[in-house]
């Protein structure tokens, strides 16, 4: 039986793609093409470069979970929450258990199409890269075919986190494909990330949403820690020492650094303005003019998913609708410049309490509902799980008037479809953390370089590094980043349990609630995520469930 429904579409995707503006992800839609004509110029061969970033951003802008909510769900850092009438799904991932929502078999069966979707756009590019007619000189090949692996390895690099063991494709193709061991599905990821770092050319290290070579380096340094932390070995094709390499040759690209004041690495958290003067009329003019924010492309940023204002309700799945997961629920007109959302992702308080004295991470990343002058009472009505503490690094943003205001004036959306905040997947404070957690000479002065951006001076510093003291200040650092939740799993399944395990008490609607997470089916799940049962059903239970689900 042909498992049809991973790529149904998907060659239609890979040609016919969606016209998208504000970004470098426009391009004009060309349904004429075929397979068969298609791939035969320099020229086509970006357009279906451009179908690869639209295939990895559709894994986060179109409906399902998403990998970076569901991150934030499993981590220790947040919960499930939602409204009161809201299904609870999001409580059956934040527990590990799927008797908070037994109806709920197919959680993340839209996640699993798009994920899909998108390794066939890239196979479909890497596969046909022969056929093209690369020019002699000044060619583009290696810098396409670059990234088209890279995106690649990012796609499976978040799937065999989530799942484990999955079908591992490398071709076009709908057959009905086993499951393969994570260890085979990291080898691939290492082999595309090593191909991209080798053959995208240093020169495009310029930000503008493509992923450049340093990338591709700081990613590699990623999937080595994850995998010999949860895996208890190094991946095959990848060692310590090539991984540090990595980071080490970011770091001296001398291309990167640190913004000076952690707040302005995102626009919620650096003073915005609401008011829709007229000397704002286009969205430079909103950048400049906003508070203190770095920018999108900033120094610091090394690779992050762009969306744009394209999102509707026909389709055009371009904007990071996920983020208005995470916006705060029955917001009142008094409380801009944030913006009303689902509420999920309510913060944990021994998370806010956990931060130091004189660290300005804390309120930069969590906005503190009372201390900020919201009506906690008139919040809670409406509000699953409720602690006090929502996520501020990504929230939704409105000018005075309640319109959108990630952006410009001519952002005009209403608020579901016109939020395109980028989120950054690789900041060079990783970097950094990372090159310091790998041993290098210089561990110190990379770890002290964070720290000391995050207390405004020097007088933090630490004299010793253990592994107990980078995770603890990589936890202040990338929260809400979709990293805390990884960097548990790969501090060992005993040690995320112990720390996931939580037995709290929280308010819901404006009544008692309890949130309790077992170490048990932190265990038993270890920590996967469920498979979509009709994903199952359609391979002829070739597929195969994960245990705990």
């Amino acid at each position: 039986m042909k498992n049809k429904i991973f790529f149904a579409g998907t060659l239609a995707l890979s040609l016919g793609l969606t016209a998208c503006t504000d970004s470098f992800l426009d391009t004009s839609s060309k349904t004429e093409s075929n397979t068969g004509t298609f791939y035969s110029s320099e020229g086509d061969a970006y357009r279906a470069l451009i179908g690869c970033y639209d295939g990895w951003r559709q894994t986060n802008s179109a409906p399902g979970v998403g990998f970076y909510v569901a991150s934030e769900v499993m981590s220790a850092e947040c919960f499930g929450a939602t409204g009161i009438g809201d299904g609870r799904g999001y409580q059956a991932i934040d527990r590990f258990d799927i008797s908070q929502s037994p109806s709920d078999l197919n959680l993340y069966e839209t996640d699993w199409k798009n994920y899909y979707a998108g390794v066939y756009r890239c196979n479909e590019l890497i596969s046909r890269q022969d056929q093209i007619a690369w020019k002699e000189t000044d060619s583009k090949r290696g810098e396409y075919l670059g990234q088209a692996h890279a995106i690649r390895a990012l796609l499976y690099f978040d799937m065999v986190r989530l799942w484990g063991s999955i079908p591992l494709l490398t071709v076009p193709t709908s057959e009905n494909v086993p499951q393969s061991e994570p260890a085979e599905v990291f080898k691939v990821i290492v082999s595309d990330l090593k191909y991209a770092a080798e053959n995208i050319p240093a020169t495009t290290a310029a930000y503008d949403g493509h992923i450049t070579k340093y990338a591709a380096e700081a990613l590699l340094a990623r999937v080595y820690l994850y995998y010999t932390g949860y895996y208890g070995a190094e991946p095959e094709g990848l060692t310590k020492a090539e991984a540090l390499a990595a980071v080490e040759d970011v770091i001296q690209s001398g291309n990167y650094s640190l913004v000076p004041e952690f707040k302005n690495l995102w626009r919620p958290s650096s003073g915005v303005r609401t008011d829709k003067s007229a000397d704002v009329a286009t969205a430079d003019d909103f950048i400049r003019l906003t508070g203190t924010y770095a920018g999108d492309d900033n120094p610091e940023v090394l690779l992050s998913m762009k969306f744009t204002s394209t999102q509707d309700y026909n389709g055009n799945n371009d904007g990071n609708r996920w983020l208005v997961m995470m916006g705060v629920r029955t917001l009142d007109s008094q409380t801009k410049p944030f913006g009303y959302g689902w509420g999920s992702c309510t913060v944990n308080p021994a998370f806010y309490a956990s931060y130091l004295t004189g660290d300005t991470r804390r309120d930069a990343s969590i906005i503190n509902l009372a201390q900020d002058g919201y009506d906690v009472a008139e919040q809670a009505k409406d509000q699953r799980e409720q602690t006090g503490y929502t996520v501020k690094k990504y929230t939704p943003m409105v000018y005075s008037d309640g319109t959108c205001s990630n952006s410009s004036l001519e952002h005009t959306q209403g608020f579901q479809e016109g939020q395109y905040q980028d989120y950054v997947i690789m900041r060079y404070a990783d970097v950094l953390l990372m090159a310091a957690e790998l041993g290098s000479p210089n561990a110190l002065t990379y770890f002290n370089q964070v720290r000391d951006r995050a207390f405004g001076n020097a007088d933090h510093r630490v004299t010793a590094l253990t592994q107990d003291v980078i995770m603890q200040e990589r936890r202040w650092e990338f929260a809400f980043e979709s990293i805390n939740y990884w960097d548990l799993l790969r501090q060992g399944i005993d040690k995320a349990a112990q720390q996931l395990t939580l037995n709290l008490d929280v308010v819901s609607g404006g009544t008692p609630d309890n949130i309790t997470i077992t170490a048990e089916k932190v265990r038993a799940t270890r920590g996967m995520s469920q498979i979509p049962y009709n994903q199952i059903v359609l391979s002829n239970n070739v597929l195969k469930q994960n245990a705990g689900w």
